[in-house]
């Protein structure tokens, strides 16, 4: 597949899913071939056995993906499918709010493919979406350099960036009208998705596009039905919430190093029949469009026995970004 071809391809593609006209199994097919032309030129698969390829990139809070897992991010299909279609439709509510201005996009950590730049680039002239790159791994900075070249798609790229996220300062910032920060994993595990927000949403307009617009971590009680033949599910609340928790500490001074704990008393469970937790993380990636429960690697629930003979009444959800970002639950 030539570089005519590829663009043809993911034009097809993306206009396909922006029209929801598109089969799982048809996006699957066209994410396959695009992966293939991808890997052919940068010479990356996601399937390396190189150390260099597989080790987590430390940043000032928390981990970036290693070289593999960025790539792979392009295979998590409907992952895929559903933040193309955030990005152009964030595009093209900024092009209806600004016409006749270029719609400018910072990109936060673009991983080796560069993906929510190579899928969505090609359905807009230069003159209409310039994308601005942030990455802290020199590998897939060099990867991505190389494959937006062979796209033909540099004059898409305003300026392209090796630092991390969690620190950097934005070059004027109050040009940007849509944040891309694709950042994160189930349960906002390791990866820099909070702390990057903290740093950056404060640098940028007020009416910036986020996507994704929010994460939220809630969790379940879970139960069987009368007759066992099912689980039953009492929300119990939100653990964390992102967009409230970048609202309330935007203009914090200093560096944030948890989140606010989120308790469950026992005394409002059924001991008898309630014994599992469910941690369930929902992906708000922009206006209507979420990942939900396992419909993504990013959205795999989370089970926890509960154990009542312990001496305690109570479960403790904190929200860590020091020393590790990660959330961590105890008893009390």
């Amino acid at each position: 597949m030539n570089k005519n071809e590829i663009i043809q391809t993911i034009q097809e593609f993306s206009f396909s899913v922006i029209e929801e006209s598109i089969e799982p199994s048809k996006a699957e097919k066209y994410i396959k071939n695009i992966h293939t032309y991808f890997q052919q030129i940068t010479e990356i698969t996601g399937f390396e056995n190189k150390i260099d390829y597989l080790a987590a990139i430390p940043a000032a809070q928390g981990k970036a993906l290693g070289l593999n897992h960025a790539a792979q991010c392009l295979l998590d299909y409907n992952r895929t499918v559903l933040f193309v279609k955030g990005i152009v439709q964030a595009i093209r509510k900024k092009q209806q709010q600004f016409p006749n201005t270029t719609i400018q996009v910072f990109y936060a950590g673009c991983g080796p493919y560069a993906t929510l730049l190579t899928l969505v680039a090609p359905l807009f002239t230069s003159a209409e979406v310039q994308f601005t790159l942030l990455e802290i791994n020199k590998n897939s900075v060099d990867a991505a350099k190389k494959l937006i070249t062979a796209m033909e798609l540099t004059n898409h790229v305003s300026d392209f960036y090796l630092a991390d996220a969690v620190t950097f300062k934005i070059p004027q910032p109050e040009k940007f009208h849509v944040l891309i920060s694709e950042t994160l994993d189930a349960v906002l595990y390791r990866e820099c998705y909070v702390p990057i927000l903290f740093n950056l949403l404060p640098q940028l307009n007020k009416d910036v596009v986020v996507i994704p617009e929010n994460v939220l971590i809630d969790v379940f009680a879970l139960s069987n039905s009368k007759d066992e033949s099912s689980l039953l599910e009492l929300n119990l609340g939100t653990i964390v919430n992102v967009k409230a928790a970048s609202t309330k500490y935007m203009n914090n001074k200093e560096r944030i190093k948890q989140l606010e704990e989120f308790k469950i008393s026992f005394k409002t469970l059924d001991k008898e029949h309630q014994k599992t937790l469910l941690i369930d993380t929902k992906v708000h990636i922009h206006e209507s469009i979420w990942l939900k429960r396992n419909q993504s690697s990013l959205t795999l629930p989370l089970k926890i026995n509960l154990d009542y003979s312990l001496p305690h009444q109570s479960m403790v959800f904190t929200y860590f970004l020091e020393p590790e970002v990660e959330l961590r639950c105890s008893y009390q």
